[in-house]
């Protein structure tokens, strides 16, 4: 087992989390220290403004900058990690055209801290044939494995469901042998769901988002808007699926017209209806979803969720999980399995036509002989 900081920066672009997991690439021995570094207004209009380009584009350079700035600053205050997993900002994302773009180069960040990074997890994905998202899926069956071994889940499926700014969900097995294994994992992004609600709070009220759901709380969505969403195509299409960040823009453009509260009160309801939506490609119902991201602090979708849901819905705390760092510690996660060379994706999480192992690795120096030495199980060398 190493110790392995993994690092994110979502498409809420709020900030860096920080998480530390102890893991052999296969197995959870245990999770460490964490902590969240907001993005300045200046480097959050940055990075908003480079939305949508492609490397070479204006701004793509400056958003790239504060990306590895930010991160190699988070990485000061974990001295004891092995190795960095490093997601980068994605800025563009069509995997059916230019591709994926993820701004911040993992070997700048590496000769920063000094340390082994992993980095660009979906390119190699996407290069293959697969959507390149999501890519959590596999670390989730870990999460579910380790908390039906510590007595927290029962051995039954379960369902993840993060809400940054784009939902996806993970439906688990948690007693199948291995991520890649047949069954054991279905995943794709269900639609937006922080994203465009946190856009109208900045945009109509300068806030960075909903506080508790209150304003949501105090309107009343316009159902006609949200069975006009659930019309879209992207429903039907069959898992795994993925979506860019701003994919849905006209969602937003439909509410324009209504007050603040009846815009955010139906901007819940399409995240909540487009959840819904993908229960159908499920292979069963899971016992419970377990809701990570941002979007479990919002009573009001949590609310929503509970009453549209077949099944029971709670925040991941109940699974003895930190629902803040899932994404963060499954970039650690992961990036002890690239060192492995072990898949990070699979036909039933991004479409990729066979198992496929994402992820660079930038080395300030030489130290793979130490990195092999510690995965393949010598605790002498980590």
């Amino acid at each position: 087992m190493i110790r392995v900081l993994g690092m994110m920066s979502g498409t809420s672009m709020d900030g860096v989390d920080a998480a530390l997991i102890e893991t052999d690439g296969v197995r959870i021995g245990g999770f460490g220290r964490s902590a969240f570094r907001a993005y300045s207004d200046n480097e959050a209009a940055v990075l908003h403004a480079a939305l949508g380009r492609w490397p070479g584009d204006e701004g793509v350079q400056d958003a790239a900058a504060i990306s590895v700035e930010s991160h190699a600053a988070m990485d000061a205050d974990f001295p004891e990690a092995d190795l960095i997993g490093y997601h980068g900002q994605t800025l563009a994302h069509d995997p059916r055209g230019r591709g994926t773009h993820q701004a911040g180069n993992g070997a700048w960040l590496a000769r920063q801290v000094d340390r082994p990074v992993v980095w660009d997890f979906r390119s190699e994905d996407v290069r293959r044939g697969g959507e390149g998202a999501p890519l959590a899926p596999f670390f989730h069956w870990a999460c579910a494995a380790w908390a039906v071994g510590q007595g927290l889940l029962p051995a039954q499926p379960v369902a993840f469901l993060n809400l940054g700014g784009v939902g996806n969900i993970t439906w688990v097995d948690p007693q199948a042998a291995a991520p890649e294994s047949p069954g054991a994992c279905l995943a794709f992004d269900t639609g937006p769901a922080n994203a465009p609600l946190n856009d109208l709070m900045r945009r109509r009220l300068r806030q960075s988002h909903d506080r508790d759901g209150r304003l949501a709380a105090s309107g009343t969505a316009d159902m006609g808007i949200v069975a006009d969403f659930l019309r879209h195509r992207f429903f039907d299409r069959q898992p795994p699926k993925s979506l860019d960040r701003d994919q849905f823009a006209g969602l937003a453009g439909s509410v324009e017209a209504l007050p603040d509260a009846d815009a955010a009160a139906t901007l819940v309801a399409a995240l909540a209806g487009s959840v819904a939506a993908g229960f159908r490609w499920l292979p069963q119902n899971p016992a419970t979803v377990l809701v990570c991201g941002g979007g479990r602090r919002n009573p009001t979708i949590m609310a929503q969720l509970a009453r549209v849901l077949p099944c029971a819905v709670q925040p991941v705390e109940a699974a003895g999980l930190d629902g803040d760092m899932l994404e963060a510690q499954a970039f650690g996660w992961l990036a002890a399995r690239v060192m492995r060379g072990l898949p990070t994706s699979g036909p039933t999480t991004t479409g990729v036509p066979t198992p496929c192992c994402g992820g660079r690795i930038s080395y300030p120096r030489s130290r793979h002989d130490f990195f092999r030495r510690a995965l393949d199980g010598d605790d002498r060398s980590a």
